[in-house]
């Protein structure tokens, strides 16, 4: 089921989401070689605990996982695509980060990720970085009152396809707003004018995951959460919380 969000709920979200905009800041900001990645979870603890909000991250077990997830940000480096549990691997020059953050507000979660490069980047990672965040941006646009589900998919794959890229099979964005998880699934790519009508009032995390390599196929590590391109290529993820309104796209994890 879907529950709409009043202006009111809809504002209410926008301070959890701003909370997650905060981490995401400072954890880029603090990103740099030889910082490792439990400090990065270090700062955006920091970030929330000031906000005095809560992760939605930290102890979550869905289904697949046969732990809960020990962190409040997913750090995804270099070939891993999402859901890397932060650890003492030291950041390199050259490195691919991908990072998602939640925050839990007055009852209201926002989420949103970002990518980013450490020391020198490397230009091909660049160029898939900003066609991570140009299919993001192209699936917003897309999400409008009277538009489907299905648009915003398309407007989301037909960015990634374009550019050469591959797009994770089964993964996507989703409803957003008690919990991080709720209805509807919300894909990266897929015919337009399908699935549920968008209407005022709806709130989506809209998150497009791309490959370099053009491969749909991942792996799973053994911690089972970290997901890994099959040909160890690369990986980029941009995501952020959209509420739909009758003024247009709105989104609420923005700095």
């Amino acid at each position: 089921m879907v529950e709409l969000k009043t202006e009111q709920s809809i504002d209410e979200m926008r301070a959890a989401g701003r909370v997650v905009a905060h981490a995401l800041a400072a954890v880029r900001e603090a990103a740099r070689v030889g910082i490792s990645l439990l400090d990065l979870d270090r700062v955006a603890r920091g970030v929330l605990r000031e906000a005095g909000a809560a992760s939605p991250f930290l102890g979550y077990r869905p289904e697949f996982a046969p732990v809960p997830f020990p962190a409040v940000i997913c750090t995804s480096v270099n070939d891993a695509i999402v859901h890397g549990i932060p650890g003492a691997y030291r950041l390199r020059d050259g490195d691919l980060v991908s990072v998602d953050c939640g925050a839990g507000l007055g009852g209201w979660v926002g989420d949103a990720a970002v990518s980013f490069t450490v020391g020198r980047p490397r230009p091909a990672d660049l160029r898939l970085i900003a066609t991570a965040e140009a299919a993001l941006a192209a699936g917003i646009a897309a999400a409008v009152p009277g538009n489907r589900i299905g648009d915003i998919a398309h407007a989301v794959g037909t960015v990634c396809r374009a550019a050469g890229y591959g797009i994770p099979d089964g993964f996507g964005g989703h409803g957003v707003g008690r919990h991080m998880h709720e209805d509807p699934g919300v894909p990266n790519e897929g015919p337009p004018g399908r699935g549920m009508k968008l209407r005022p009032g709806m709130v989506l995390a809209i998150e497009p995951m791309l490959t370099a390599g053009g491969t749909d196929d991942y792996t799973c590590d053994g911690d089972g959460w970290t997901l890994r391109t099959a040909d160890g290529s690369r990986a980029a993820h941009a995501e952020h919380t959209v509420a739909i309104t009758s003024d247009g796209p709105r989104i609420l994890t923005a700095v």
